[in-house]
């Protein structure tokens, strides 16, 4: 990946439905050359999912799960992210192991997946942080 793929992708962050004309003129380049990058991205995993942001009036929160030292949090993460509210979830470094991003429609929903994460026999503990503000980090 070189500076241009990375021009590329800050400008596909922002807003994933930028037309490749408009990226073009925005890196200096052409517009084939911007498609046949943003498919290579897509073909080496680089681009997992192109997605949209929304402000639905939901409540966003971030679920912080410890697992016990023997479980493979990749195989909970999988099972985690097939939950209906979970956008994202990350695994981390640090006191916990797992992150969920989640959208729910309100803090019952949020309450549900927690109580969904600590009956599973794998897990330790959660901490909850319910989001109250997001921006868009700056661009390059």
């Amino acid at each position: 990946m070189d500076e241009l793929d990375r021009q590329i992708l800050d400008i596909l962050r922002r807003d994933a439905r930028t037309p490749y004309t408009e990226i073009a003129e925005q890196v200096e380049t052409s517009e084939g050359t911007v498609r046949n990058r943003v498919e290579r991205l897509t073909s080496d995993g680089v681009i997992e999912r192109f997605t949209i942001s929304t402000r639905t009036g939901n409540i966003k929160a971030m679920i912080e799960v410890s697992v016990k030292v023997e479980v493979d949090t990749t195989r909970i993460s999988e099972l985690m992210a097939e939950w209906e509210e979970v956008d994202f979830v990350w695994q981390v470094s640090g006191e916990e192991d797992v992150v969920l991003v989640v959208d729910a429609a309100d803090t019952r929903a949020v309450n549900e997946l927690i109580t969904k994460a600590r009956e599973l026999d794998e897990v330790k503990s959660t901490k909850t942080r319910l989001i109250l503000d997001e921006r868009l980090g700056r661009s390059p």
